[in-house]
């Protein structure tokens, strides 16, 4: 099963361009402290900036929150960089013949549909500041022991 890193991404690049917004913001700065290549930090960067979470001026390293991080939810960076809606996913492809195989599908369709609610309500309450808030007091942390 292949993971999407889109959302963790985002919200680094995006925590990264709100702490480091004096130092250098090009995409390779980025992509060297998410572990990725500049090519996936300027895709994410485009679909921040289409979302309008992020503005950027082509040819200079300058990206900006267009928000205060406070007015930032989780959900709305989900929804910016990830094209499948849906964090749970059923396999269409079972046996009809079966009593299980034959009703999985929208059994788990009701199931996952409360779970995605739920999901996205408590995303809705998850600021980007209070993520900052958290990574800033995790590093003073580090540094005091």
């Amino acid at each position: 099963m292949r993971y999407s890193h889109k959302l963790s991404d985002a919200v680094h690049i995006l925590a990264y361009v709100e702490i480091y917004h004096d130092d250098d913001l090009s995409s390779m700065a980025i992509a060297q402290s998410v572990e990725s290549n500049p090519g996936l930090v300027r895709r994410l960067m485009a679909a921040l900036r289409a979302a309008g979470l992020l503005a950027t001026q082509r040819g200079t390293a300058t990206p900006e929150i267009t928000r205060d991080p406070a007015d930032i939810s989780l959900l709305d960076i989900y929804r910016a960089v990830e094209t499948d809606d849906h964090l749970l996913h059923i396999d269409d492809k079972t046996n009809p013949q079966c009593i299980v195989g034959g009703n999985i599908q929208d059994t788990l369709r009701e199931a996952y549909a409360t779970v995605q609610t739920a999901a996205e309500t408590q995303m809705a309450t998850i600021t980007l500041a209070s993520l900052i808030a958290d990574i800033r007091q995790r590093e003073q942390q580090k540094t005091q022991s």
